[in-house]
């Protein structure tokens, strides 16, 4: 058998280096390292509170033609072009002209409110002409009606304070039996906080159950809860003070819960089954930790790097409201991986030796083996089976992957609508009573705005004639109402509505049309521009921006992680059988959650009404954040077989070695994930549903399928194959020790 060290002999069992002694140093002075620690994290929080940001929903697209739209109008009819959100009334007692009196105090209290340019009152609106859809603001049958609330800022943003003003401007109408509701950005405004408890709670008792099932160990249980836990309250905190200078979105926080809490636990369980393995061998407690920290430590390290630069992956995006998603979800990463690498081996210095001293089984660390004993377990007789069939496990995987990734060719890019919220949202109620007394599309109208600023005044009359008949012969509009000219005359306005819901792929073909043949050929011929804008329009701008951009997104991660790979294993054909793997199994995650929303398979028992569009940045988002996180398994779980293929030169034997010894811990720490993840799906969010099941669903596919099947199985097949690496190449690409090895030695021919 050949041998991959020359003068050196076996491997040390502790090998120097900062990690090792950051370890140490923390396993030794654990009193120092835990109250540095509480109280860094009792004043954080107390300065997020003082001078900590607030979330929003407040972004732009500078460069989309429904801003450019907006701003265009702004310019030359401010109270028209501000943000529009519908305060919608019914009453099936009375007509509501009989409250005419009431409708007049409410206009005219929310004219008086702070950021309101304009209120409309449905009642003094004119009537539908006959034969055309009635779509407001007041219904044929007087009972149903919406004001239309114009603001010079998103509404979203005006902070929960500000609906006391609108609760007591609408009073007059609720005291006389009217019901109403707050739609669009106001509804938005008037949702309940969301409240992660539940979720957090959910998770953490699945992972105790994992973990003491898996390994037996009760304080080996909560270690990894605990660092976790106080890993991301810090991390939250410091997210909290960078929200004062960023606009991070609504769902950051959630978002950085549910990653941080994912990889704080892996991570320090990762830390942790080396160090009981490193004191079953004989280890002293602070050399144990010192080892694991110098090991596993660096993989930690080189795994939290990966997830962190897959985030910052999504600054290619070009949308700073993806971007910062991602590095709200950095933020948490960061905080995991010093409490990995700090807390923990305080811990366990604090713990000593009695690690198992409560237990529910007999522990466990990496093997179902003692040190020196030859290991019989479950694992080991599985990765014996791998090694003689590889190709069926192969096969099997391959099989799988492909079936779950097939309804990915029939997804559909969108923005998921108030439809889909809960009946107790009052946006929700909003929307029902829209759609109900005016149409599907009343929920989501499209402001077409044509400019004639630079056409002659004698070539205005022809222009407005024109844009109006190709606009009434458009596909797919229910109504258009006339174009009218704004008090200055340069621009042409008018409203076209959807025949079907504002999420719906109609309309969002509606849009497309306008925007790219309509209006086009309308000012063709001319020095006038047209656009379509609103709410609607910038989501349909957003999704096509983010669709453009996701092959950047995939290809600059794909191409980062494979670097990664490469420049820790020095294996060229491991990194092109990572990044291939893991492509394929975030298209199968891709399916599952296309299959549950999109085409209704069990969306109704996750609460979502009705079928539903993919949101339009949940696959870029689950991109960057399952590729970055499959790292953690693959750098684990390589990083093993590097280890053993250095030693002794057997390519087969490194992996079946490497697959026994980390099948348990990288079994358990996806199964806490998975329940970390998994147990965001009962939030009311409907975006931080899909982003709770497509996470979790990649991270199981990931962890079980490509993991423990087809990575080995791949693996075997390619043999010492695996691990060659062009002299040329290896002289250019960097070198990054994902263990702590510092030798570069590879085994002879």
């Amino acid at each position: 058998m050949p041998h991959s060290r020359t003068g050196e002999g076996d491997q040390k069992a502790v090998r120097g280096g900062v990690l090792r002694r950051l370890g140490e140093w923390c396993a030794r002075h654990f009193v120092v390292v835990i109250i540095a620690w509480l109280v860094a994290l009792v004043a954080l929080q107390v300065v997020s509170r003082e001078f900590g940001g607030e979330y929003s929903d407040n972004f732009s697209l500078p460069q989309a033609q429904a801003q450019k739209g907006l701003d265009v109008l702004k310019a030359h009819d401010p109270q028209a072009g501000g943000y529009s959100s519908q305060i919608v009334m019914r009453d099936d007692q009375q007509a509501l002209t009989s409250l005419s009196s009431q409708m007049s105090t409410t206009i005219a209290d929310l004219e008086k409110l702070p950021h309101v340019l304009s209120a409309q009152n449905p009642l003094s609106a004119p009537a539908t002409p006959s034969g055309q859809q009635n779509v407001g603001p007041l219904s044929d049958d007087k009972k149903t009606a919406y004001i239309t609330v114009r603001f010079d800022v998103q509404p979203s943003t005006l902070g929960d304070d500000y609906l006391n003003g609108v609760d007591t401007a609408v009073q007059p109408l609720r005291s006389a039996g009217a019901e109403v509701e707050y739609g669009g950005p106001l509804g938005e405004l008037a949702r309940p906080a969301a409240d992660d408890r539940v979720s957090e709670l959910i998770g953490f008792g699945v992972a105790v159950i994992v973990l003491l099932v898996g390994f037996g160990s009760v304080i080996a249980a909560v270690v990894p809860l605990l660092s976790a836990l106080i890993s991301v309250v810090g991390g939250l905190a410091i997210l909290g003070l960078l929200a004062a200078a960023f606009t991070f979105a609504t769902v950051s926080p959630t978002l950085a819960t549910m990653i941080g809490l994912g990889v704080g636990i892996d991570y320090a369980l990762f830390m942790l089954t080396r160090h009981r393995q490193n004191l079953i061998d004989g280890m002293d407690p602070v050399r144990a930790a010192g080892q694991a920290a110098s090991t596993s430590g660096h993989a930690v390290l080189v795994s939290g790097c990966t997830v962190i630069i897959a985030l910052a992956g999504l600054s290619a995006s070009g949308v700073s409201f993806i971007s910062l998603l991602g590095v709200a979800a950095a933020v948490t990463v960061v905080s995991a991986v010093v409490g990995a690498l700090t807390l923990v081996p305080a811990l366990l210095g604090f713990i000593g030796r009695h690690i198992d001293r409560f237990h529910v089984r007999p522990p466990v660390a990496e093997t179902e083996a003692g040190a020196g004993d030859t290991p019989q377990g479950t694992w080991h007789r599985y990765a014996q089976r791998v090694e003689r069939r590889p190709l069926w496990f192969l096969s099997a995987g391959v099989a799988v992957v492909v079936v779950l990734a097939i309804p990915l060719f029939s997804i559909q890019l969108g923005h998921i609508g108030d439809g889909a919220d809960p009946t107790s949202f009052t946006d929700r109620r909003a929307y029902d009573l829209m759609a109900d007394a005016f149409g599907p599309g009343s929920n989501g109208p499209l402001t077409v705005v044509v400019d004639q600023t630079n056409v002659p005044q004698s070539q205005r009359s022809g222009l407005a004639s024109k844009a109006q008949q190709s606009l009434d012969k458009v596909q797919g509009a229910a109504v258009v109402t006339p174009l009218t000219p704004t008090q200055d005359g340069d621009l042409l306005v008018g409203t076209v509505y959807s025949t079907k819901s504002p999420q719906n792929a109609t309309t969002t073909d509606l849009t497309n049309r306008l925007v790219d043949d309509t209006l086009p050929d309308v000012v063709q011929g001319t020095d006038a521009k047209g656009y379509v804008t609103g709410t609607t329009a910038t989501q349909v701008d957003f999704r096509d921006i983010v669709a453009s951009q996701l092959p950047v997104i995939i290809a600059v991660v794909v191409g980062l992680a494979f670097l990664i790979i490469l420049a820790v294993f020095r294996g060229l054909l491991v990194a092109v059988k990572a990044a291939v793997l893991n492509v394929l199994s975030i298209a199968a995650s891709y399916g599952v959650v296309v299959a549950v929303f999109q085409w209704g398979w069990g969306g109704p028992a996750l609460g979502v009404h009705g079928k539903v569009p993919i949101e339009s940045y949940v696959p870029m988002m689950m991109f960057a954040i399952v590729f970055g996180l499959s790292m953690d398994y693959e750098i684990f779980l390589l990083s093993r077989v590097h280890e053993a293929w250095l030693r002794t030169g057997d390519a087969e034997g490194s992996v079946a070695h490497a697959l026994e010894i980390t099948a348990r811990v990288i079994t358990c720490a996806a199964l806490i994930m998975v329940s970390v993840f998994a147990a965001f799906i009962v939030s009311d969010n409907i975006v931080v549903k899909m982003l709770g099941l497509g996470l979790a669903v990649s991270v199981l596919i990931d962890a079980t399928v490509v993991r423990l099947l087809m990575v080995p199985a791949v693996m075997t097949l390619l043999g010492r194959h695996a691990w060659w690496m062009p002299r040329w190449l290896d002289r250019v690409v960097p070198h990054i020790d994902a263990e702590g090895s510092k030798a570069e030695a590879r085994p002879a021919s």
